[in-house]
């Protein structure tokens, strides 16, 4: 395609204000307790290492079905998220349930490959069952102008996923500036995302709230414009309930109810479940658990 990308300058400033303004939000108790059952409802689990095995892919997927049998009322995560060639193992250890499989693909964490092998990594993962593609932005052509090419990168992908949902990482740590990520939030979402997310947990920062504000901002745009619909995750950094809470502030501030689900909303942060774990099993209990009882992955 060939476009000229203009998009809007961010406020550096602004976005600042409003996010010290989500941060000072009291939440009460109620209301606290519906917001971490809904955070744990949003996570994706995540193993992406080279030492990944079966062995490990199947325990993290039980603990996705059992995040903690002996707290009534908990929900599951969203997904769990897995490298491609273990997509049938998790699919097999999650099947019956409602938690979907992410796949990343692409070259993943780099991006740093050809078209021809990310898209046959794509057709991997989706051929192996995965619900979810996760692909990264090819951060050098972007950082070079070639916005075009990014576009026309993703599109593809897109088309290769199939019926799986497309979920676009701009690796926002790479991007340096605001504006470089409004734009490539936009570059995302007009060439197919299903979701943007902020990072791949490899590169740091990671996500962050003025980042993921500004990426939630060019969603409420693009709905304005054109009345579609697409979903956010923050990746990478989050790992207290407290944080997840003021994501949720934000995401509700900006978008409104109809993204306070896990079909629009996630939170790529495993360590956040075992926080919101401990939180829960103290209203219980009246005492923390210990966190040895709380498995690691």
């Amino acid at each position: 395609m060939n476009k000229s990308w203009i998009s809007p300058t961010v406020d550096q400033v602004g976005v600042e204000e409003r996010v010290a303004r989500f941060n000072t939000r009291s939440i009460k108790k109620e209301s606290k307790m519906q917001g971490m059952l809904l955070a744990l409802n949003m996570i994706d689990l995540t193993t992406l290492e080279g030492k990944d095995t079966a062995g490990k892919v199947k325990q993290m997927c039980y603990k996705a079905l059992h995040l903690a049998d002996d707290i009534e009322g908990l929900p599951t995560v969203a997904a769990v998220c897995v490298y491609s060639n273990h997509v049938k193992t998790a699919k097999k250890a999650l099947q019956g349930s409602s938690v979907k499989i992410a796949s990343v693909a692409t070259a993943f964490p780099s991006g740093n490959s050809s078209r021809k092998i990310k898209l046959e990594d794509v057709k991997i993962a989706v051929t192996n069952g995965a619900d979810e593609v996760d692909m990264v932005i090819s951060r050098g052509e972007f950082l070079a102008g070639n916005y075009n090419f990014v576009f026309d990168e993703i599109a593809a992908i897109k088309e290769a996923c199939g019926s799986a949902r497309l979920k676009v990482i701009l690796e926002t740590g790479e991007l340096s500036t605001l504006d470089n990520v409004r734009k490539a939030s936009d570059i995302a979402i007009h060439a197919g995302a299903d979701f943007i997310k902020t990072s791949t947990g490899k590169i740091q920062p990671a996500a962050t709230m003025p980042v993921t504000l500004v990426m939630l901002q060019a969603i409420k745009d693009y709905y304005d414009e054109t009345g579609i619909m697409i979903g956010m995750k923050p990746a990478g950094g989050i790992s207290t309930s407290k944080q997840a809470l003021q994501y949720l502030v934000m995401l509700y501030e900006t978008l409104g109810e109809k993204w306070m689900t896990n079909e629009w909303f996630r939170f790529g942060a495993s360590s956040l479940a075992n926080d919101i774990l401990l939180q829960l099993g103290k209203e219980k209990m009246g005492v923390y658990y210990s966190s040895d009882y709380i498995s690691k992955d």
